[in-house]
């Protein structure tokens, strides 16, 4: 029986809550978790996330709020996916917000470990199926899931607020946090997948969320879901993979081959309830990523 259970996990952090940081959830990648820890106590990153949570406690949840409109007073489709979202991973709904599209990231989940908020775009709502925005949404939730709120936080203001910070800091936090985020985001694919419980739907999401508004991306759509795992090959695709390094994403193609993996998992099986026997666990799953992941 896998257990999502958000009471417990609270619970478990009053108490027990490093270890609970460090091991994440059960569809946690072991990569993500890993990087974490090797992180999580250099000076950098530490000052960057006392830093971004004084930020955001004095003045910037404000900021946004002012902004933003709270999904659950004038949002219902917004909301009734947030819902759907949580009731797929037993998470409590945290607040979820609509912004501008003036908003400098597309969703995010922001705010400390003890009051997040996931924070959508309008014309990303507006780009999504309600199947595909449970899914866009639950990939944030992830996020929550996992305790990454904080650094998830604390990069997003490096890159929108840098002059707000140490000079000497900025650079070293920001290298390192966007090396756990690449990781992150695959655990939060599997989250997203896991909230809707439909590949196809989670694919289209992550895909469309990518691309963004603007445009008719049928087209682009579909060349992503039918391209073949590795993505494209030769000296263009191998230029992209070193400029993974200074990204927070991995390339997309590299999620969808990994999301796909998990899909055909063991643990995604039985939590749709299916027969996993013969599936590959978990831990070889995550294996693969790490190769699939690698820059060279």
């Amino acid at each position: 029986m896998v257990d999502f259970d958000f009471a417990r996990y609270v619970l478990e952090r009053r108490g027990e809550g490093a270890v609970r940081a460090q091991t994440g959830t059960a569809y946690g990648f072991a990569g993500e978790r890993k990087l974490r820890r090797s992180f999580i106590g250099t000076r950098p990153v530490t000052m960057a996330v006392e830093a971004t949570t004084r930020l955001w406690n004095e003045k910037a949840r404000e900021e946004l709020l002012a902004a933003a409109r709270l999904a659950s007073d004038d949002q219902p489709r917004v909301w009734s996916a947030a819902k759907r979202a949580a009731e797929g991973l037993r998470l409590s709904t945290p607040s979820v917000y609509v912004a501008a599209p003036t908003f400098p990231v597309r969703l995010a989940a922001l705010g400390t470990e003890d009051q997040p908020y996931v924070v959508i775009r309008a014309d990303i709502v507006d780009l999504l199926s309600d199947a595909e925005l449970v899914a866009a949404i639950g990939h944030e939730l992830g996020h929550v899931h996992n305790n990454h709120v904080p650094y998830v936080t604390a990069s997003h203001y490096l890159t929108h607020a840098a002059g707000f910070f140490v000079r000497w800091m900025v650079q070293p936090a920001m290298m390192a946090l966007k090396a756990w985020m690449r990781r992150a985001e695959i655990t939060c694919d599997r989250a997203a997948l896991l909230a809707s419980r439909d590949l196809d739907v989670t694919l289209r999401a992550m895909v469309k969320v990518e691309l963004g508004a603007g445009g008719d991306h049928a087209e682009e759509v579909e060349r992503y879901l039918s391209a073949a795992p590795d993505g494209e090959k030769g000296l263009g695709q191998r230029l992209g993979q070193v400029g993974e390094w200074f990204r927070s994403h991995p390339l997309l193609s590299k999620r969808i081959a990994a999301l796909r993996l998990f899909a055909d998992g063991a643990l995604y099986v039985q939590v749709t309830g299916g027969d996993p026997a013969g599936r590959a666990s978990t831990d070889d799953i995550d294996k693969q990523v790490a190769d699939l992941l690698s820059v060279f």
